[in-house]
């Protein structure tokens, strides 16, 4: 583990991650990523199952790599009483709390609010659940795919005459950890402001309603209940994916009336422009069939690399579909660094998505990737100030 010497914009603050799968801890994170000292608390026996998810190397989870980056790892138990006391005390020196238990664990072991805030009254508390701290629903076991299935995602995803299709990633939980990110930014920019801080309830099931778009409105507005579309959309035409004549695919967009116009031009078709029906998004859209033919039989008659770069000179918006093998060797991503090299020691090298974004005078940093499982407990909590004797006690009542 090395530190890094670059001034850090959240340098000097503590986070206390105990959340597990994965909006919480994605969100504990993202400010790590920007220099918050970020204290990972598991269970001693049941560490984060993202520990465990997905593929691993030499029986190392490649996914903790990730989401455990730039946070040290710990271990308590704060179901019982050392577990708790040991947390109250961390909580005295911390500004930040991510949790993601269900609503009343934490009361249950006397550590809500309540004994939280009077340890530390400019805490910051996160709770980071399925559906909130209240509700009918706030008990109900959850994750992210319940709010990819209640939240209309699932409904407006797929062909027409398909099912709904749930995305194959945590797409839900990820949209959650940016918006925890910033809600617990927001309220540590009104402790500056107050002294005190504040809990943050985040539901899951609500920042991909925000990520939907105006679909609410619409239909308290309209009564407009948005169908499954496929590639297509309501809104604009041609839009769609396409396939070239060496067998790979790419998207094609047209969401401004200019880029409209040049890819009929380049594809040779430029009558349609003097349509009436061409002259705005939605009629565009209701004319998709003349559209995607237009433009798919000139793309099936061309490779991929021909089809970019005539979309290239002509101005248009185009993309090839990638897998990750592709997002590896893109020039794009790699003038970014968007996939960059760290050094981990159980693994070597490892190459994995960089910070979120760029910083002028304070970047960002991946300063170590995820650490062993209770690796530095003894560490942290002799830092804290508990002696080799409290904690060979706290040992062997099973706290730690």
């Amino acid at each position: 583990m090395t530190e890094t010497t670059t001034a850090t914009p959240l340098s000097g603050l503590r986070v206390l991650d105990l959340a597990t799968l994965f909006a919480g801890p994605l969100a504990a994170t993202m400010l790590g990523d920007f220099g918050a000292e970020v204290i990972k608390v598991e269970h001693p026996t049941k560490p984060d199952p993202s520990r465990g998810h997905g593929p691993s190397k030499d029986g190392v989870g490649l996914w903790w790599k990730l989401l455990g980056r730039n946070k040290r790892a710990i271990t308590l138990d704060l179901s019982k009483p050392g577990g708790r006391d040991t947390l109250l005390r961390l909580a005295a020196t911390a500004d930040v709390i991510i949790e993601n238990f269900r609503p009343g664990t934490l009361e249950k072991w006397d550590l809500g609010w309540a004994e939280l805030s009077a340890t530390n009254p400019r805490l910051v508390l996160a709770r980071v659940t399925a559906f909130g701290q209240f509700g009918p629903y706030a008990h109900r076991p959850g994750f992210g795919t319940l709010a990819e299935a209640m939240s209309g995602f699932a409904a407006i995803t797929g062909e027409p005459d398909a099912p709904p299709t749930l995305p194959p990633f945590g797409l839900a939980d990820s949209i959650a950890g940016l918006a925890t990110a910033y809600a617990v930014m927001t309220a540590l920019a009104a402790r500056d402001r107050t002294g005190e801080g504040q809990v943050v309830d985040m539901a899951i099931i609500e920042p991909i309603l925000t990520a939907l778009g105006p679909q609410p409105l619409w239909y308290d507005q309209l009564g407009h209940v948005q169908p499954r579309t496929g590639n297509r959309s309501q809104n604009n035409a041609p839009r769609n994916t396409y396939r070239t004549a060496d067998g790979s695919w790419v998207a094609v967009s047209t969401s401004a009336q200019s880029i409209a116009e040049r890819v009929m031009r380049l594809v040779g078709r430029p009558e349609l422009i003097d349509e009436p029906w061409f002259a705005t998004g939605a009629d565009r859209a209701r004319h998709a069939d003349i559209l995607d033919a237009a433009v798919g039989d000139w793309i099936a008659q061309r490779t991929r690399t021909e089809v970019l770069a005539a979309f290239e000179k002509a101005e248009a918006a185009v993309a090839p579909i990638q897998d990750v093998r592709d997002v590896m060797s893109d020039p794009q991503y790699q003038a970014l660094d968007t996939i960059t090299t760290v050094d981990d020691p159980e693994l070597g090298p490892l190459r994995m998505q960089n910070v979120l974004f760029r910083l002028s005078a304070t970047p960002g940093a991946i300063r170590w990737t995820g650490r062993p499982h209770g690796a530095d407990t003894d560490t942290v909590l002799t830092e804290l100030g508990l002696t080799e004797t409290e904690l060979t006690t706290l040992r062997q009542a099973g706290a730690l």
